[in-house]
């Protein structure tokens, strides 16, 4: 059966949720004209409903949409609508579907201003460009963290603006196959990915919080993305991290501040195209267990004006590798122990980490259990004073900061 036919032949009956009756909300709209801005009585009325023209609905903040916990709340399949100040609740749990609180397939639309809880995906956008998704909050189902849905899904859309939202206890923020697209101002807290890109390119991200989640932001095989002025923290447990980089090219980290994170910003196989460069300038990188985690030898980055403060360790590669490969200039680092003589506020030798027997928890996972212990702090302290061997030089940063930025 048709599924639009089926839904519409749901709602062309009051539907009972949670033992009580709704008026179906999709009478109002078969009535509305064209272009008419459509202002329902206050109440909550019976989902899902299909809106097929471009309209403008603004619950004024006293109107409930419900699903009654089957399908999407919501259908925009038009270009040029609105939904606002609308509450749109209780989706169905179905991930094959894509059971949301708005569904869009089209357009120039706008979603502003909404409550969306208790559905399983928050706002799924399907090869749909030019659309607003603002100061919405955005929740999912209580279920555990691998089940729920994610709060804001792009799939192969383009140009579209997800701006000023609250999202919390939702899986992830997802871009696939979509580029041109700015993610700004956002809060999000409690997720898995609060930010995940998948080959995307040319999106911006800027001044979003990102709070409390198992990683920040991460990007796969998605280059020329600019990630500006957000503050990402708290992105724990064993592959917590702040931003993380997978085969990702010609990506821009700036100002942005990644603090108290297990792993503050991870590279693997990053930059991957011929002849580009990733470029970390500016951040402050501060109280994380390894601020710079390289997974490999690999070259290309420019880390220039950054202030690392407060890490366990401040660059480490596995495999006791080195990364002298990548441009390292004009960083702060807390624990440089160089002179600034003529007071011009550059360090008068270079700043330098090797690779001394601390670093065995590397090479060894299961040494990582006492790591910041008087063993390892023991075996440190004698590598350092005579060495076994030559250390190997993980990075030289020539003309480090002496002090730290405001």
């Amino acid at each position: 059966m048709n599924r639009y036919f089926l839904v519409f032949c749901l709602t062309a009956l009051t539907l009972p949720v949670w033992g009580k009756s709704y008026p179906p909300f999709q009478e109002l709209v078969d009535a509305a004209k064209p272009n008419e801005t459509l202002r329902p009585p206050p109440g909550t009325y019976a989902g899902p409903v299909i809106i097929d023209m471009p309209i403008t609905i603004d619950g004024g903040n006293q109107v409930t949409i419900d699903a009654g916990g089957k399908d999407t709340v919501v259908y925009l399949d038009t270009d040029g609508a609105q939904l606002r100040n609308l509450h749109l609740t209780n989706s169905g749990e179905s991930h094959n579907q894509i059971d949301s609180c708005v569904q869009v397939r089209g357009n120039f639309n706008i979603i502003k201003d909404n409550i969306m809880d208790n559905c399983l995906f928050g706002v799924d956008l399907q090869q749909s460009d030019y659309n607003i998704v603002r100061r919405n909050r955005i929740s999912s189902k209580p279920l555990s963290l691998g089940l729920r849905g994610d709060s804001v899904r792009l799939w192969y859309s383009m140009g579209n603006k997800v701006t000023d939202n609250k999202i919390t206890n939702s899986r992830d923020m997802v871009v696939w196959y979509s580029k041109d697209n700015l993610i700004a101002r956002n809060i999000s807290k409690g997720g898995r990915y609060a930010l995940h890109f998948m080959y995307s390119q040319f999106n911006q991200v800027e001044d979003n919080v990102y709070q409390d989640n198992s990683v920040g932001i991460f990007l796969m095989y998605s280059d020329d993305v600019e990630v500006r002025g957000n503050l990402i923290s708290h992105a724990l447990g064993a592959t917590g991290m702040g931003i993380g980089f997978k085969e990702t090219s010609n990506v821009t980290i700036e100002n942005n501040q990644i603090i108290y994170c297990a792993t503050g910003i991870y590279l693997d196989l990053s930059p991957f195209q011929p002849d580009t460069t990733n470029r970390i300038i500016g951040n402050k990188i501060a109280y994380n267990n390894i601020a710079l985690l390289f997974h490999n030898d690999w070259a290309g980055n420019i880390v220039k004006n950054n202030q690392f403060i407060g890490n366990h360790s401040q660059v480490a590669v596995q495999g006791a590798n080195t990364a002298r490969r990548n441009v390292w200039e004009n960083n702060y680092w807390d624990d440089y122990a160089g002179f600034d003589r003529n007071h011009d506020g550059i360090g008068d030798t270079p700043y330098e980490i090797y690779a001394y027997a601390d670093q065995i928890w590397m090479d060894i996972p299961s040494t990582q259990f006492f790591r910041g212990s008087a063993v390892l702090e023991l075996l440190n302290f004698l590598e350092r004073l005579a060495p076994f061997s030559e250390p190997v030089m993980i990075l030289r940063d020539p003309k480090p900061r002496t002090h730290s930025l405001p």
